[in-house]
């Protein structure tokens, strides 16, 4: 979260009611910041007592859980000196970063948080969480190639876990992993003869590209977190004060 945010936006990030409604509170003077009444568009930050009709409010950071359809070009990187950061691509008002990578010359689905707590329950490799990719390459393969490509291959002297794929054209194929090397796809493919042309990440875990365009982003949905929390053995109790 950004050190300073409007007075109205403090409440709807707490789940205390809308910006509207916080307008009118601080109209009415039923709200103060250390102690004096706030004005419209005054400036709060975590060292702040916030008050409404003298109850102070406790400054909670809000949990934020974000799905991006990455674009081929942007570069998963939360460092801002570096050209179409996925951070400043998405332009959101808090401070988020990325959940693992996705290679600039791919696109597809990526997750953003300010969660520290969950990103290592959703990229550590033991704990199987499936990612999906469509993939094409430049030119047709064989039965042999998907068999390989489903028992493991080795690159960077370890082999691959096994993997589900399927073909969905003479030169494109879906696959699921459960692990996430530097850039796996397209070094398993190269063992076999092949260089991958486009690579789409359509899926992670249950979280999908539904409902996005290439550059877009969304909040997950409560139905979305739920699953998730549920995914990585965490209560979503907590979370769910802020689902608005």
């Amino acid at each position: 979260m950004t050190d300073q945010l409007r007075i109205n936006k403090f409440f709807t990030q707490h789940g205390i009611c809308s910006r509207r409604e916080a307008d009118r509170l601080i109209e009415s003077g039923r709200v103060t910041i250390n102690q004096r009444i706030a004005c419209l568009g005054d400036q709060v930050g975590p060292g702040d007592s916030i008050a409404r009709d003298g109850q102070v409010i406790p400054w909670v950071t809000v949990p934020l859980y974000i799905k991006y359809y990455k674009p081929v070009g942007v570069t998963t990187t939360s460092e801002s000196h570096v050209p179409r950061n996925i951070i400043a691509e998405i332009g959101h008002p808090e401070r988020i970063f990325p959940i693992g990578r996705l290679d600039k010359d791919s696109s597809g689905l990526i997750l953003l948080t300010n969660d520290g707590d969950i990103v290592n329950e959703i990229l550590r490799t033991e704990h199987g969480h499936e990612r999906e990719y469509e993939v094409s390459v430049d030119h047709p393969f064989d039965q042999m190639f998907i068999n390989r490509m489903a028992q493991g291959i080795v690159i960077l002297d370890q082999s691959t876990k096994p993997c589900r794929i399927e073909r969905l054209g003479p030169a494109r194929f879906r696959i699921i992993l459960t692990e996430g090397r530097n850039r796996q796809i397209r070094r398993m493919c190269q063992v076999l003869g092949c260089r991958v042309l486009t690579l789409l990440r359509v899926r992670i875990m249950h979280i999908t590209l539904d409902g996005l365009a290439p550059g877009q982003w969304k909040p997950l949905t409560g139905e979305e977190r739920a699953r998730l929390f549920q995914a990585i053995g965490r209560g979503s109790s907590q979370d769910d004060r802020h689902a608005g």
